[in-house]
């Protein structure tokens, strides 16, 4: 990703492939750059661990919190995007619209939250690359981080949807042959009724987790999800509306069933073996066999996810600082900004 992003990037300079890429991104390559955005490595360990005692309520809920930002962005995206049609980030619109007062607030939200979800980004991959080999957090932390930051600061946002696009090709490719090792491994077990007979109250209307904790995931992803820039980037950088609004959609349906599954994996590895760590319940399935072809199908994927996610951060907030810290900073040209950073 480090060489490719890199390649790339020399064929778009500029402000404009910095902050929007030129607005003017296809269908396809939209649909994977806000899929692989919005899965990043958390999905390999937070549906797991909630479906253990939130059941599929809690599965529901992060499965719909996460593709939901997708929907509310087409009503949103076609009113900011007719409203102030040369912006680049939400939080741009808002000073136009509100003043300066509450656009530091939000902007100052904003960059917190990317930088928790950054920080739990390179954390998540550090811990399963230790689980899988043994390698010290700091070094798998220090290669990812650098390499996505040299190719993102530099190429922007054309440099993440273009690594994004192949980034997805990975991610559906790998997860389909880990859905095939699993359901080989696990047979009958990995289904509904298996997990009925072992932990009935996972799947019952009467279990009160089941509403409180898919409730809990669906508005806490949800919302922080709105706040996301990478997404806003992404709304401005589409060529039109209608390609906007497909992409949209499209991701929505194409992240359901990957969060789901990931969810599902949980529950049952807590109905075979109530004493499996939580956050483990999909490794624990699919290196039930300790195979070093699952292991680094297993790592390759995890970075995939990761790099998707963290390029798309990493843009984010570079974008808001060119964007919006010439507003904050009382710069008189972005130029300046853009190229001091």
């Amino acid at each position: 990703m480090f060489f490719l992003g890199l390649y790339n990037s020399k064929k778009y300079q500029g402000l404009n492939n910095y902050l929007t890429a030129n607005r003017n991104i296809g269908l396809f390559s939209l649909t994977t750059s806000l899929t692989a955005s919005a899965l990043g490595a958390w999905i390999l360990f937070g549906p797991a661990s909630a479906a253990t005692w939130g059941g599929i309520g809690a599965i529901i809920g992060y499965s719909l919190g996460t593709a939901f930002p997708m929907f509310f962005l087409i009503y949103l995206g076609k009113k900011i995007r007719k409203e102030f049609s040369k912006g680049s980030s939400l939080i741009e619109f808002m000073r136009k619209k509100f003043g300066k007062s509450l656009f530091k607030l939000i902007l100052l939200m904003t960059i917190f939250y990317m930088f928790i979800f950054l920080c739990a980004e390179v954390t998540a991959i550090a811990v399963l690359i230790n689980f899988i080999s043994g390698t010290e957090l700091w070094i798998t932390a220090i290669i990812v981080l650098l390499s996505t930051l040299t190719y993102t600061l530099y190429g922007g946002l054309r440099a993440s949807i273009f690594t994004d696009n192949i980034q997805m090709a990975v991610i559906g490719v790998l997860l389909l042959i880990s859905i095939f090792y699993i359901t080989s491994f696990a047979g009958s077990e990995f289904s509904l009724g298996f997990i009925k007979e072992k932990n009935p109250h996972l799947l019952s209307s009467s279990y009160i987790p089941n509403y409180t904790a898919g409730l809990t995931f669906f508005i806490a992803v949800a919302a922080t999800n709105l706040f996301h820039q990478g997404n806003w980037q992404r709304v401005y950088a589409a060529k039109n509306f209608q390609t906007l609004k497909n992409s949209l959609i499209i991701s929505f349906f194409i992240i359901i069933p990957i969060v789901f599954y990931m969810g599902f994996t949980g529950m049952v590895a807590f109905s075979i073996d109530p004493t499996t760590r939580p956050d483990l319940g999909f490794f624990t399935l699919l290196l039930k066999e300790q195979t070093e072809f699952l292991s680094l199908l297993v790592i390759v994927l995890g970075l995939a996810l990761t790099i998707s996610t963290v390029d798309t951060l990493v843009n984010a907030i570079s974008s808001l600082i060119v964007v919006d810290g010439k507003a904050t900073l009382n710069l008189n040209k972005k130029n300046k900004l853009f190229k001091f950073f």
